[in-house]
């Protein structure tokens, strides 16, 4: 369903949709992470949170999927910033991770939630933790998946997912999309749990006919690399928090994981064997058999 928050359209998925007994329940936000839509969340991770008596909701962040997109604010120079941020400077973003963490907590305001557990996943993380920051009394719990603080001199990705990460689709159909994104979704899935071949395709190919916004994804990274202040603030976080970061993710290294749990209060660690940036059905289950004791905690 289409909601307004924020001041713009943000698609959005909500238990209490589909079942009314859910809006009484304690909500979970899941925030998706760069260029992703809210249908890359595995079902099985979001019915397993429902059966946990947990109300889901999930959105398209600004830019991608069905949510408002930002055409007029133009398509930024990528590689131009790359070399600003490399030299020390900030590049002008044409939006910030605050903003998106302002939509998220509109999603909340339209949805009337007071309080949510917030769950973000890459970039999705980096906004869970400024929704954490913005608005401590509304954030019943943060947990911050294959995500980073943010810190300048952490690792950075492998090189060769950085060439594919930047590379572009041999043309405009939905087949030249889905090959394209079937070879980043390679490059940086787990290792140890490689997604079947057919499964992907069908997943990648259901997203593409959805919505296929690369500007928009462009601008969410510019947003990212942005936010160079975060990191500092991250010692102000009152939420309890887990972190969970696989050891093999070769797009935001294990390191940039430790560094968040270093970084907020308290903060508990996961981190997964084998696990790359994506969300496997058995890193799922690793995910959730910390992730639910965590929620239910905090409750």
């Amino acid at each position: 369903m289409k909601i307004r928050a924020n001041g713009i359209d943000i698609e959005v998925e909500d238990s209490a949709q589909t079942d009314a007994s859910f809006a009484s329940k304690p909500a979970v936000l899941l925030i998706m992470g760069l260029g992703m839509q809210l249908i890359a969340w595995p079902p099985e991770m979001v019915h397993a949170l429902e059966d946990a008596g947990l109300r889901v909701v999930r959105f398209d962040n600004r830019d991608v999927g069905l949510s408002s997109h930002f055409d007029a604010l133009g398509k930024p120079n990528l590689l131009w910033a790359s070399v600003k941020y490399k030299l020390g400077l900030v590049p002008a973003a044409p939006y910030t991770l605050g903003d998106m963490a302002a939509d998220a907590l509109g999603v909340l305001d339209a949805l009337k939630i007071d309080q949510a557990h917030v769950v973000g996943v890459s970039m999705g993380g980096m906004i869970a933790q400024r929704v954490a920051l913005a608005a401590p009394q509304r954030t019943l719990s943060l947990t911050s998946i294959m995500s980073t603080s943010g810190a300048r001199g952490l690792p950075q990705a492998a090189p060769e997912v950085v060439r594919v990460l930047l590379s572009r689709p041999a043309g405009t159909s939905t087949a030249a999309v889905v090959e394209h994104t079937m070879r980043l979704f390679k490059a940086i899935g787990s290792p140890a749990y490689p997604a079947p071949e057919a499964e992907m395709r069908t997943r990648v190919t259901e997203g593409v006919q959805r919505a296929f916004h690369p500007v928009g994804t462009a601008r969410q990274m510019l947003a990212v690399v942005a936010d160079v202040t975060r990191a500092a603030l991250l010692g102000r976080i009152t939420a309890p928090t887990l972190v969970i970061h696989g050891k093999a993710d070769p797009l935001v290294p294990l390191a940039c994981g430790e560094d968040t749990a270093r970084r907020i209060p308290g903060a508990k660690l996961l981190t997964i064997d084998g696990m790359g940036h994506d969300l496997p059905p058995e890193p799922v289950r690793q995910i959730l058999a910390a992730l639910i004791p965590h929620l239910k905690a905090t409750a």
